[in-house]
């Protein structure tokens, strides 16, 4: 007969802790996603066909996407910029890194607080079971929330950089072919078509600017406005630059073609010096590799036999001789 005895309960404490946090905290996001009534929404599905069409595209989703995207809003008023200025930053921050919906602060601050919520159940329900109640399972609980809490601006930064270098990368090419286009005779935004047309397979960034551009200019935006635009929603100074020869060679009615053409080859100028900095570099940045990896190697190699040598001859008992 098998008799089970529990001699100390506080072993079962950090389970029934871990257990009732998780339970509280998905009670939560589900009375945050609580939405109306079914009769109610099949009502409103039956008067307005967007949102039945709607209806139907999110049976095919994910219920568990449908739950975190209603509860985003929710979860980041928390951590809402205070002022303009400050929502005003954060909104340049995501346009650069090409988020430019009207959810997207709300999901960046959402996905934050959903960090932090994920932090204290995974990195403190770990910490409890390994360490129990100790200082050390608080102090790895608090770093555990504090890398999920600052990952998606980790992962903002990574998406604004790649962009940005993409922008870069292809802008000197777009411009080329835009000389080429305003040489033909095609007018400013006839070659801002042809470029976004000619280049989604190439470069798929700076395509996708240059269309926007000129969507933005059938429908009625003044063409400085949205050259200033253009500049101002990338982060990218070269576009900056671009945009403001642009609506100066358009204000003085200077040529647009011969003024491409010298920002073209300022920017190769640009690309190659940064390529012979990033190779005089590589002469410094190979030192520590090589003292770390290659040298010990070489070393053992080149001293080695000599040291055998060295060793028999002056020590023959130890050797065995």
């Amino acid at each position: 007969m098998i008799v089970f005895a529990v001699t100390d309960i506080s072993v079962l404490v950090p389970f029934a802790i871990f257990g009732t946090v998780a339970v509280v905290s998905w009670m939560i996001l589900e009375f945050v996603a609580a939405s109306k009534p079914r009769a109610e929404e099949r009502l409103d599905e039956f008067t307005n066909p967007r949102l039945r069409k709607r209806a139907n595209e999110a049976k095919t989703g994910d219920a568990m996407a449908r739950v975190l995207e209603k509860a985003t809003p929710a979860m980041a008023k928390p951590l809402q910029p205070k002022t303009h200025a400050e929502q005003s930053k954060l909104r340049e921050r995501l346009s650069h890194a090409g988020f430019r919906g009207d959810g997207a602060v709300s999901f960046l601050l959402g996905m934050k607080c959903l960090g932090i919520v994920l932090g204290v159940l995974i990195g403190g329900g770990m910490s409890l079971f390994m360490y129990g109640f100790q200082q050390e399972a608080l102090v790895r609980t608090v770093i555990a929330t504090g890398v999920l809490f600052y990952l998606p601006e980790m992962v903002l930064w990574f998406i604004t950089s790649k962009r940005k270098q993409s922008v870069f990368l292809g802008l000197p090419d777009a411009l080329d072919l835009m000389v080429v286009c305003v040489e033909a005779g095609l007018g400013l935004d006839q070659a801002m078509r042809k470029v976004a047309e000619e280049m989604k397979k190439s470069h798929r960034t700076v395509a996708y600017e240059f269309g926007l551009c000129n969507l933005q200019l059938q429908m009625g935006c003044g063409r400085n406005l949205v050259l200033h635009e253009l500049g101002q929603r990338n982060g990218v100074d070269d576009l900056r630059a671009l945009a403001s020869i642009l609506i100066q060679s358009d204000k003085f009615g200077s040529s647009i073609a011969q003024a491409l053409r010298v920002q073209s080859e300022s920017m190769r100028t640009r690309r190659r010096q940064i390529a012979e900095e990033k190779a005089a570099k590589t002469a410094v940045q190979l030192i520590f590799p090589l003292v770390l990896f290659i040298f010990p190697g070489i070393f053992v190699v080149l001293v080695g036999p000599a040291a055998i040598t060295m060793i028999n001859e002056m020590f023959p008992m130890m050797s065995g001789g």
